[in-house]
């Protein structure tokens, strides 16, 4: 009887722990099945980018573009560097921004970008801080932005002549054109230009009208392009700013407003450089995407031609040997010429520029190498807006 009893408890146990052993599969398996009804929300690894939050009419002169250098400075400490690269012929400062993951200290490749070589060309230097505001704000969200700059220095020079700009006139307060200041073909009275500088250096005179010429580079008008060549403080500085570059890549000049996109022009007058085929090959590719994909007329060098005028594009590629653009926003009925353009619809201009800097931003290392820029920019939606 007590052998029976034994056996009884025995089995009674073994039948208790297969009870809890399968009831804890059972809810293993239930917690497995719940795990796979309700996954973790995926982690969104490109965020769709943002647009700056400007208003129509809100243009910055020179007391508020560096107002929002210094916020962008205080706000972004480790993308933002502000510092000046000299000095205007009023003593302003010529204030530049370069913006970069600081935290990166990889190779990285540089670029520059500046605006308001000519004064009253308002919406040239916007661009460039536009386009500084929109990397900033996107950078850590979204994918595009934070891989250029952990990869590159995008420095932006947004008012290289803030006498001009202040004064809404072309020249620097010397009446000097500073675009026709660099060292190629410098002062060539065919080209539109007269070395004169300031008259016993005191009497400015900006320009000479030719009422009775029709032809030439600038029409009716030539211009003051200084004694000599970088005789001026702004071109001093920006040349300066421009051999402290480490691998330098392009180089893009903006203006307004002939609605265009231009690589580096040929020079058709016993010319200081020649344009190599291949390299002539890749500027005229991306002229071709600009052409395709935005409002602008990209055009190509070979029908970019001029005599030699001593402007900032010709003279980047014959120092540096680099990938050189004049980008002229605008169309022209906002066109200055000499006098003072007309200023709206702000933020539509400001759009239009988007794609052009994002395309060159992201194929910044094929540029640099001579190698085809084949990378299409992620833009946002609407980006770019439909022509005016």
């Amino acid at each position: 009887m007590g052998d029976k009893t034994f056996y009884l408890k025995v089995f009674f146990l073994c039948g208790i722990l297969l009870t809890v052993m399968f009831t804890g599969c059972i809810e293993e398996n239930q917690k497995s099945e719940n795990t796979e009804e309700s996954p973790m929300p995926e982690i969104q690894i490109d965020q769709p980018s943002i647009l700056p939050d400007w208003k129509d009419g809100e243009y910055h002169d020179y007391p508020a573009t560096k107002q929002m250098l210094n916020d962008f400075d205080m706000d972004y400490p480790d993308l933002v560097n502000v510092f000046s690269i000299g000095k205007s012929v009023l003593d302003r400062d010529i204030w530049c921004i370069r913006i970069t993951n600081e935290k990166n200290n990889d190779d990285k490749y540089s670029c520059l970008i500046d605006g308001c070589i000519h004064g009253n060309e308002w919406e040239a230097g916007e661009a460039c801080l536009y386009l500084a505001e929109y990397l900033l704000i996107n950078f850590g969200n979204n994918e595009t932005v934070t891989n250029i700059l952990n990869t590159s220095n995008v420095y932006i020079v947004p008012l290289v002549n803030p006498d001009g700009r202040q004064a809404d006139e072309r020249w620097n307060d010397d009446g000097i054109d500073l675009n026709r200041n660099f060292d190629v073909h410098f002062g060539r009275l065919r080209s539109g230009n007269y070395p004169l500088g300031k008259l016993f250096g005191i009497i400015k005179i900006p320009m000479i009208k030719h009422p009775l010429r029709k032809n030439g580079v600038l029409g009716q008008v030539s211009t003051n392009c200084g004694r000599r060549a970088f005789s001026e403080p702004e071109t001093q500085a920006i040349r300066d700013l421009m051999k402290s570059l480490d691998r330098y890549s392009f180089y893009v000049n903006c203006h307004t407003a002939v609605h265009v996109f231009a690589a580096q022009g040929d020079i058709t007058y016993k010319p200081e450089f020649t344009v190599k085929k291949h390299e002539r090959e890749i500027t005229n590719t991306a002229t071709d995407w600009v052409h395709d994909n935005t409002e602008y007329s990209g055009i190509h060098g070979e029908d970019f031609k001029h005599t030699g005028i001593g402007c900032a594009s010709d003279w980047v590629y014959s120092e540096f040997g680099i990938a050189s653009f004049t980008f002229e926003l605008l169309n022209s009925d906002y066109e200055p010429w000499y006098g003072h353009g007309k200023h709206d619809n702000l933020i539509h201009w400001m759009k239009t520029t988007l794609p052009v800097f994002m395309y060159l931003l992201v194929n910044i290392k094929a540029l640099h190498d001579w190698e085809t820029p084949d990378i299409e920019p992620c833009l946002p939606e609407g980006i770019p807006p439909s022509p005016l």
